[in-house]
């Protein structure tokens, strides 16, 4: 083992990894309907999944925000109810697995979960349709444990612009911003990934709290619209949030963004939605793959991300969101749970401190989720900031 990966290991077992963002809960839907006897991550679950317990213990992830996210063609209550059930299976794991798992609503219980070397559970909501244009139904995913909700996923909503759609809102509506405020009233965290980046700006000019970026990476090191361009980063110090890169291949390698159109295509014309993690969907994607050798991304590809990001925001507004198990294709050396020690040490080897790195994977997520809990104590006790009930009728006609 190397030195640099010796120290990686130390880093992380005083200053472990929050990882914004883990999609396991859908893939335990897509693969067994939730039969956890089926996939009991307690084990070896490699040829199936990036995350077992094992494995999240090997790559010294001390925190994960699980995502409880539904795919945009559920719409409605049917969006909301397959959202309930994601969280269903969150408790179910942690009821499961106790010894390892903890289940976590504020940052104090982050820090009690390290304190007892178990893995803090956290959730968070990916895509605004999870709450079909209700406050109420935002307030009942908080009162369950949701901590972040991302505005939007891959498509629009009718309240604000995803990245990967055709402009309509053009950023957020007025019910848009209503829905940023009472997330800030409640003490739930804005999550900027997936929204276009005029969503981005009126979302940072509209929060009282610090905003984050669940799993994006550096616009401007990879030209994707998934990704944060530098004006966006460099408005972060100012508000206090942190954006957590991510290792998709797509995002962060820019010859694996065409290899992906292609890849995706082929999924379509097989049926499937690009997204589809089933055993069915990972046959296709390997099959293309073997076929159309992909642009192989590395721990140092995500590093220069990294190092950029850090350039333009600064140390304290970083952090990390692996969205495992929500990509069918990870980087070499980042291949599942187990890898965060390789981008450690991939970042020493560039001359990062420890104390850099302390900030990068445990202590700016910790700050910025008890920055935002102070946020909403104090709305809360002005008698003048009462729950609102508008509604997208009332605020967007």
């Amino acid at each position: 083992m190397s030195e640099h990966g010796d120290l990686a290991r130390e880093l992380l077992a005083a200053h472990p990894v929050v990882d914004g963002h883990n999609d396991l809960p859908w893939a335990l839907r897509e693969q067994v309907r939730y039969d956890l006897g089926r996939r009991d991550i307690a084990t070896d679950q490699s040829t199936h999944l990036h995350t077992d317990i094992p494995r999240l213990r090997a790559g010294g992830v001390g925190a994960q925000f699980w995502s409880v996210y539904v795919r945009t063609d559920l719409s409605g209550d049917a969006a909301v109810s397959a959202t309930l059930e994601q969280i269903d299976v969150v408790g179910q794991l942690i009821e499961r697995y106790p010894a390892d798992l903890r289940r976590a609503l504020i940052a104090d219980d982050l820090e009690a979960a390290r304190s007892e070397g178990r893995i803090a559970s956290l959730m968070g909501a990916e895509g605004g349709h999870s709450i079909n244009c209700s406050l109420a139904t935002l307030r009942a995913l908080h009162a369950l444990g949701v901590r972040y909700m991302t505005l939007t996923h891959n498509d629009n909503i009718p309240w604000a612009d995803s990245a990967t759609d055709e402009p309509r809102a053009h950023g957020l509506t007025r019910f848009g911003e209503e829905v940023v405020s009472e997330m800030n009233r409640s003490g739930m965290l804005v999550d900027l990934s997936h929204v276009s980046a005029a969503t981005m700006r009126d979302a940072l000019r509209v929060t009282e709290a610090p905003v984050i970026f669940s799993h994006s990476s550096s616009r401007a090191v990879c030209d994707h619209p998934r990704n944060i361009p530098d004006d966006v980063l460099e408005r972060l110090p100012g508000n206090g949030g942190v954006a957590m890169v991510t290792f998709v291949p797509k995002f962060i390698l820019p010859a694996a963004i065409e290899w992906t159109q292609g890849a995706d295509a082929n999924m379509r014309a097989n049926g499937l939605h690009p997204l589809d993690t089933t055993e069915a969907g990972l046959k296709v994607q390997r099959a293309y793959e073997e076929g159309h050798p992909r642009p192989v991304a590395t721990a140092a590809t995500v590093a220069d991300h990294l190092d950029h990001m850090r350039e333009v925001a600064g140390v304290d507004h970083i952090g990390i969101g692996g969205d495992y198990d929500g990509t069918a294709f990870t980087p070499s050396g980042l291949d599942d749970v187990s890898g965060y020690p390789n981008l450690i040490a991939e970042l020493l080897r560039r001359g990062w401190s420890s104390a850099d790195i302390a900030k990068l994977t445990w202590h700016n997520a910790v700050r910025v989720l008890r920055s935002a809990e102070d946020v909403a104590r104090g709305i809360q006790d002005d008698p003048r900031r009462t729950p609102s009930n508008a509604t997208i009728e009332e605020l967007d006609t």
